[in-house]
Order: structure tokens, then C-alpha cells, then sequence
């Protein structure tokens, strides 16, 4: 006898295969591979961090700034690519930023000095950058309202997918031929800029909200975000992200943590961040899930963060072996990285269709490159001056858990209950 929960289990199941069955999951689809490419690209840095200082003399000092100031110059980029993708479609700029990015990834690997690895980081960072909020809008405007945070929180994982397919490449590349190689997996994304070309369509979304500025003879700015009607919900959603990946930023150093404080081989510490990367992916499902089953989103991202935080505190603390660490580390990734399944949709979701692009990359991916600018930064003199362990607690856990004080002064909006085209 089938019991009422099982029914109502199926019946839950069948009602999402029924409502998303055709474009919607091709859209996710092309999306989730996109985003996981262009994560893989912009991986490979941070592996071989700890050769490309050596081989240019960084001080560790140097080395954050240096990420500060590549992060800091991409993110404004991002920010005017994510204006052109509210005028021109979310299309043709996804398209675009896989070849250029990928080109710009690969071109490292000719790098001569400082001044041109940074030019070129700087410029592949910002153009492949522009993928996780184009193919994120593209997921919250093309899925069912019922599962849209699902499918739009599910998405982040392409973020530790593609960092997984980087950790397996990355290592066979660096022991056999150097740090330069590894920018050679860079070619790979191209071709798939074919598949966005032949497979996706515009967003229906984008499509009527930019018939409908034509119609009103105006166009939208960045000017309408910070004006009366949005400036609340974008600076709180700004600097609750902002503190969010600022702490993250700090942890782009783990893989040169593990190398210089403890001692692992670089295929080791490469190799932990992979694997806690594939377990994390876990996480951004279950927070997609709770934070459109369970929780509000809001609530998703305030718990979800505090938990990060404090596995962040275990893992640099409480851990010495690489047992202990892979636990710890994973984790962190589920807890701490996961947030960003719900992070998106939530912010996403405080911005009308004509808006959301521009909103998603200025409270969103500016707030993101910012964060991961200074997060480095800061962490780089706290090392030098108090050491790993108290570096990583100030820079990391507790902006971390900060930053859930800015999303608890943002509304608790009811999932799935808005015109995703009318947000305001």
C-alpha cells in the first residue's frame, strides 16, 4: 500500500518534471555547463598561485595586493557588462564572454612579468566574471515560479563543479610541465560557445521588458538602482554580499596555506580544495531546496552562513590532519559556499526584469569582486603581522558572520510569489 507521504512525494515529483520539461531544463542545462566552464577557467590561478610567486619575486604582502587590485579593476568591468546585458540580451553577452574569456585564460600561459599576468587576469576575471550573473538571470527568468530558486540556486554549483574539473586537470599539467601549462585547459570553453549560439534563445523576460522601455522611450541605469524606489535594498544587499565574499576571498588562499604553513605538496592542497569543492556542491542543493521548501530565503542565507562560519573556525583551529581537514573543509564548502545558491535567487528577486541584470552585477557581482579583492588583501597583512590561523579567523569567520546582519535588515520576501517580469 502506498502511504499518503509517498504520494504526496510523487505527486511533488511529477508536478516538477511536468513544469519544467522542455526549454526550461535546456535552458538550466546549457546554463549549469556555462557557468561550470567558466569557473573551471578561472580556477586555475588561484592552483598555481604559490609557483606564480615564486617565479616573480611576490612578497605575500605583494601577492594581495596584487589580487586586490585585479579583482577590484574586473568587478567595475563586470558591473558595466551586466548595464550591456539589460541593453543588448543576455545572448549574445554569454556568448561573447566564452571566447574572450577563455582567450584571455589561455594567453597567461605567455605571460612575461607581473604587468602583463595582471593585465591579463584582470581582463580574462572580468570577461568570463560576467557568466555566473548572465547565466543566473537566465535561469530566474526562464523557470517556473514554483522552482525557481531550486533551478536558480541549483545553477551555483557549476562554481565547485568547475573548480572539481580544474583540480583534476590542473596537477598532471604542473608536475609534468610547469605552472604555465595549466592556462592551456583555458581552450577548452571555446567551442562551447557554439552550443549557447545554436541552443539558447533570448529570455522571454528580457525580450518584453525591452519592448516595453522602447515603448516608454527611455532606458534604464545604474542611477534608478541608488534613486528612492531601490537605493535600500541595493546597498544592504551590497554589503551583506560584499561581506560575504570578502570572507570568501580570505579562503582563495587555503590551496597556498596548506603549501607554505603546512607544508603539503601542491598536488595535495590542490587536491582538497577539488574534493571539498565536489562535496560542497551538495551544499548549494540543500540550500536551493531549504530556501524554497523550508525557509524564506533570507532565513536560508543567515543560517546557512552562520554555519560556515563556524566550520571555517573548526577547520583552520581544530584540524591538523589531512583526514580532519577534508571533513572540516567540506564542511565549510556546504555550509559557507552553499549560501551562494540562495544569495543569487534572493537578490535576483529584489529587482524588476528591466533592472535585474544591473542589479544582480552592482549588488551582486561588484559587491562579489570587492570582496574577493579586499578579502585577500586584508588577509595578506593579518598573516604577516598575527600569523595564518588568526588571519584567516578575522578575515574570514567573522566577516562571514557579519554579513547575515545586513540580509537580516532586508525583508523576508515569500518564495515564489512574485511576477518574476515585476519586482519592484
Amino acid at each position: 500500500m502506498t502511504s499518503q507521504s509517498d504520494a504526496s512525494a510523487g505527486a511533488s515529483w511529477a508536478d516538477f518534471r511536468a513544469s519544467v520539461r522542455g526549454y526550461p531544463t535546456r535552458a538550466f542545462a546549457i546554463c549549469l555547463v556555462g557557468a561550470a566552464f567558466a569557473n573551471m577557467d578561472q580556477a586555475l590561478f588561484a592552483f598555481v598561485l604559490t609557483q606564480i610567486s615564486q617565479e616573480f619575486g611576490w612578497s605575500v604582502v605583494e601577492r594581495g595586493w596584487y589580487l586586490a587590485l585585479t579583482f577590484s579593476v574586473a568587478g567595475v568591468s563586470i558591473a558595466g557588462l551586466g548595464a550591456l546585458t539589460d541593453r543588448i540580451g543576455r545572448k549574445r553577452v554569454f556568448q561573447a564572454s566564452i571566447l574572450v574569456s577563455s582567450l584571455f585564460v589561455t594567453a597567461l600561459r605567455w605571460a612575461p612579468n607581473t604587468a602583463w599576468l595582471l593585465t591579463l587576469r584582470t581582463l580574462g576575471f572580468a570577461t568570463g566574471g560576467i557568466q555566473s550573473p548572465v547565466t543566473g538571470t537566465i535561469v530566474v527568468e526562464e523557470s517556473p515560479a514554483r522552482y525557481r530558486g531550486l533551478l536558480s540556486g541549483s545553477i551555483q554549483i557549476g562554481y565547485p563543479i568547475g573548480w572539481f574539473l580544474a583540480s583534476l586537470m590542473a596537477p598532471p599539467l604542473l608536475t609534468a610541465y610547469g605552472w604555465r601549462s595549466v592556462f592551456l585547459i583555458g581552450l577548452i570553453s571555446i567551442p562551447y560557445m557554439w552550443v549557447v549560439g545554436r541552443y539558447l534563445r533570448e529570455s522571454e523576460a528580457f525580450v518584453r521588458a525591452k519592448a516595453a522601455e522602447q515603448a516608454r522611450g527611455g532606458s534604464t541605469s545604474f542611477g534608478e538602482l541608488l534613486g528612492p524606489a531601490f537605493r535600500t535594498r541595493t546597498v544592504l544587499l551590497f554589503l551583506g554580499e560584499f561581506l560575504h565574499v570578502f570572507a570568501y576571498g580570505a579562503t582563495i588562499l587555503l590551496t597556498a596555506y596548506f603549501q607554505e604553513a603546512r607544508g603539503w605538496s601542491a598536488a595535495d592542497a590542490i587536491g582538497i580544495v577539488g574534493l571539498s569543492y565536489a562535496v560542497g556542491s551538495i551544499g548549494y542543493v540543500a540550500a536551493a531546496y531549504v530556501g524554497e521548501f523550508v525557509l524564506p530565503r533570507r532565513d536560508t542565507i543567515i543560517v546557512w552562513s552562520t554555519l560556515g562560519s563556524v566550520a571555517m573556525l573548526v577547520l583552520i583551529w581544530g584540524t591538523e590532519s589531512y583526514a580532519a581537514t577534508v571533513v572540516a573543509y567540506c564542511l565549510m564548502t556546504v555550509f559557507f559556499y552553499g549560501t551562494t545558491a540562495v544569495k543569487f535567487t534572493y537578490i535576483a528577486e529584489n529587482f524588476p526584469a528591466r533592472l535585474r541584470a544591473s542589479g544582480v552585477t552592482l549588488a551582486g557581482s561588484l559587491a562579489v569582486n570587492l570582496g574577493i579583492a579586499f578579502g585577500p588583501l586584508a588577509l595578506s597583512y593579518l598573516v604577516r603581522d598575527y600569523g595564518w590561523l588568526w588571519a584567516f579567523t578575522l578575515a574570514g569567520a567573522a566577516p562571514l558572520a557579519m554579513s547575515g546582519l545586513f540580509f537580516l535588515a532586508l525583508p523576508r520576501r515569500p518564495n515564489a510569489a512574485d511576477d518574476i517580469e515585476a519586482i519592484a
